[in-house]
């Protein structure tokens, strides 16, 4: 620990003492974005910060279900499920509002502090490097949808998941009808994310009963994946404690659309000035922005399953869903996977409309941004825009521009990507790809009731 955290360590511990604050709660991401933690008092605290902890690396050996994977090579039975080193991030303190408990995010760590190959918050921070390595900065947020339940954890399963009542019925697309009538709930859900510095620009309906959409302020680096990570687990927390539940799983119901996670970016320089955002260029597209769609049209493909990581994540990539089929783009087309926005310099930006709200954030932006860096590496200049209804121009596409339909297929095309290795490692690589298999295995040996036994509230 540098004299400086050590420093800020001792005045946090002083702050905590004179609040009569106990204890503290950490937490630390796994590879579906599901954040694992536990309270610790002040002493234990003050020891994890200046000498790091351990925490068992079943969490890299286990599913959603802590079922253990079958043939991870990591860890296992054959390993003795040992401690993985973990780090706590001494300028990530914010305060649960209703606990007066400070959280700190933490992320594992290799021998001697060395990156550790499988954590997904240091895959995304590894991306990031090379950003840095440019002398540039990425700005970027998430939007999830969600859909809300008058329901419990209990009620859910009494209920085998089905026939759930809806916090409100009916289809209120931005509704202020169903918002100014539930204004305790919405307002509450802002005030409770800005307490946790998870602010969010806005919350509003979606189309659907119960189903709401929350924009998360955009924000530099990789405090935007984690706040977006919080903000998933943190929002069901707020819900549960008030008898309600939310569910992140892509599609709960085929009777409505999915639920999406989609992630915006643009580019700056030291200056902070935009790099993607070029006065008198068409749509004010700079050659970097091009570039950079160029990139994730040509890779999103082979790094799907990062981005749609569940069995149920498939079933919302089906056309006429609002979400996308294949590598297209356009400029202000939402029926496209890649949507540029043109605008002034505060705005230009790129959203990648691929991912569902049952993605790990950290995931979701290593691969995107990987593409894009790898297109602006290589210049690499996109197809033709999109215009109109991109579903109807899917099939004129070549056929490595076009998406996987299941999670096997998918995890398949990853395990086969050079570009995927090269940004996120071998051991990253084939971990992730025996966690996705293990899915599928477990789905195709159990009935159909599994996609929302699994998914619903963890997700």
């Amino acid at each position: 620990m540098s004299d400086k955290d050590q420093s800020l360590l001792e005045q946090k511990l002083a702050q905590y003492r004179d609040k009569g604050v106990s204890k503290i709660k950490l937490g630390l991401t796994d590879m579906d974005g599901v954040i694992r933690g536990k309270y610790v008092n002040l002493k234990k605290f003050s020891s994890l910060m200046q000498k790091q902890g351990g925490f068992c690396d079943c969490v890299f050996g286990w599913d959603v279900d802590d079922q253990l994977y079958t043939q991870a090579d990591y860890t296992g039975w054959h390993t003795g499920f040992p401690d993985a080193a973990f780090r706590l991030l001494v300028d990530s303190e914010r305060w649960l509002p209703d606990e007066e408990c400070p959280y700190f995010v933490g992320e594992f760590v290799g021998p001697d502090n060395t990156s550790h190959p499988l954590c997904p918050r240091t895959r995304l921070a590894q991306v990031l490097q090379r950003y840095d390595g440019q002398q540039l900065l990425v700005r970027s947020g998430f939007e999830y949808e969600f859909f809300v339940f008058a329901e419990t954890p209990h009620t859910v399963r009494d209920k085998g998941y089905r026939n759930l009542r809806s916090v409100t019925p009916g289809n209120f697309g931005y509704s202020l009808l169903r918002a100014s009538t539930q204004s305790d709930l919405f307002s509450g859900l802002m005030d409770y994310a800005g307490a946790a510095d998870c602010d969010l620009e806005g919350l509003h309906c979606e189309t659907g009963p119960g189903v709401w959409e929350a924009a998360l302020q955009a924000k530099l680096g990789v405090e935007a994946a984690d706040r977006a990570n919080l903000f998933k687990t943190f929002a069901k927390v707020y819900l549960q404690k008030r008898e309600l539940m939310g569910t992140f799983m892509a599609k709960w119901s085929m009777d409505y659309p999915g639920q999406s996670g989609h992630y915006h970016f643009s580019v700056a320089n030291r200056e902070d000035e935009n790099q993607f955002y070029q006065p008198g260029a068409a749509d004010q597209m700079s050659a970097m922005q091009r570039f950079a769609v160029g990139g994730l049209q040509r890779y999103l493909p082979e790094l799907l399953v990062m981005l749609a990581p569940t069995i149920n994540s498939f079933t919302r990539l089906v056309k006429g869903a609002w979400a996308p089929t294949a590598a297209t783009w356009g400029v202000e087309n939402r029926t496209t996977a890649i949507r540029v926005i043109p605008g002034s310099a505060a705005s230009q930006r790129i959203e990648c409309r691929v991912g569902g709200a049952d993605g790990n954030p950290y995931l979701v932006a290593a691969a995107v941004l990987a593409a894009a860096f790898q297109g602006m590496q290589e210049k690499i200049e996109p197809g033709p825009a999109v215009t109109g209804n991109a579903y109807d121009v899917q099939a004129q596409l070549p056929a490595d521009q076009q998406f996987a339909s299941n999670l096997r297929a998918a995890t398949e095309q990853f395990a086969g990507s050079g570009m995927a290795r090269e940004h996120f490692g071998d051991a990253f690589v084939d971990h992730f790809v025996t966690s996705r298999l293990w899915e599928c295995s477990e789905y195709e040996r159990t009935v159909n009731s599994w996609q929302l036994e699994r998914y619903f509230e963890i997700i």
